[in-house]
């Protein structure tokens, strides 16, 4: 089997295709053909050695797959060859074929393709802890969301909406600002390209303050960290909840004395933590999101997408951070 591989830390020119045996399914496992695989930021980051977590090299990137079962491990039940089925694997998802935990598979609706699939699980799962679990998120409350063109941003734009919040976007575009309001946003605000001095930091807080209104914003959503962070902190509610998502912008530094001030929380989000920790509660989780796909409340949105040899360009299309939605890697 073909499987773009990191032999060495580095960006995404280093990746490799290379020709690797076929797995082989062992005790619980399935072994899956490979049809599609979502790119997200932490695949920027795992080849770079900065995620949190460090695969052993050689490895290929990439955690949320779509394919199809072609053979079964000794002790699986409720799968057979040819079941089609979407999961996350952390990495290993850029190959031909991949193992997968049969434990850990769902099904993919025969109506959904292997693109939309591959594109559900990682940005809905997380937005939707994001949002009830950690930002207590209630019916007529305002939720701000930075960042909110890309992959969790529009799934937490698509989220905010369907739990009937009124989802203010913050996006670098007017092209990112159209994608937003698409998806839900009753408003959409388009702020400048970081860094920022004193009078442009306080210029932005003042453009979320205008966006979200005299009240503030009851929840925030921060996938974006940076020079973004403080001056959205400024525009939140009192006992706001601002959530901290992730940092392609580089990892703020929050002056507490706001939160005092607020009186609000600042709440971390590491949803993978979540799932593995509470299992129960991910599992209800993700048959809420399927019920919204099938009420049509949320769909992902694929702008792009690439062949497998070029799985290093959608890479590094996300680390430039021009993804509108997300990206897949079409393995076959």
């Amino acid at each position: 089997m073909k499987a773009l591989l990191s032999r060495a830390a580095g960006g995404p020119e280093t990746l490799e295709l290379a020709e690797l045996p076929d797995p082989v399914p062992g005790r619980g496992q399935l072994l899956v053909r490979v049809k599609a695989c979502a790119i997200n930021y932490p695949d920027v980051l795992i080849i770079e050695d900065k995620y949190q977590f460090r695969p052993e090299r050689p490895f290929a990137p990439g955690g949320e797959i779509a394919g199809v079962v072609e053979a079964l491990g000794e002790g699986v039940e409720g799968w057979k060859e040819g079941d089609r089925l979407i999961a996350m694997l952390g990495h290993g998802g850029l190959s031909e074929k991949v193992l997968v935990d049969a434990r850990m598979a769902l099904p993919l609706p025969p109506e959904r393709s292997f693109e939309e699939g591959s594109a559900l699980i990682l940005t809905y799962a997380t937005s939707i802890h994001a949002l009830l679990d950690r930002g207590k998120l209630k019916e007529g409350e305002t939720l701000l969301v930075l960042g909110a063109a890309g992959g969790v941003g529009l799934a937490a734009v698509e989220l905010g909406k369907a739990f009937g919040a009124r989802v203010v976007a913050a996006v670098s575009s007017e092209e990112k600002a159209e994608a937003a309001r698409a998806a839900g946003a009753e408003e959409a605000i388009v702020y400048p390209r970081g860094p920022f001095d004193k009078d442009q930091s306080k210029a932005l807080a003042q453009q979320f303050k205008d966006a979200v209104g005299p009240n503030g914003a009851d929840v925030i959503y921060d996938p974006v960290g940076g020079d973004y962070a403080e001056p959205a902190l400024r525009s939140i509610a009192w006992e706001g909840r601002y959530l901290v998502v992730g940092f392609p912008a580089g990892i703020p530094k929050l002056p507490l004395n706001l939160t005092l001030l607020k009186s609000c929380d600042v709440c971390g989000v590491f949803w993978g933590a979540f799932a593995a920790r509470d299992p129960k509660a991910n599992a209800a989780h993700i048959q809420t999101l399927f019920r919204l796909w099938q009420e049509g409340k949320i769909a992902p949105k694929v702008s792009r997408t690439w062949p497998l040899a070029d799985g290093g360009e959608a890479i590094a299309y996300m680390a430039a951070r021009k993804a509108v939605g997300k990206l897949v890697v079409m393995v076959e």
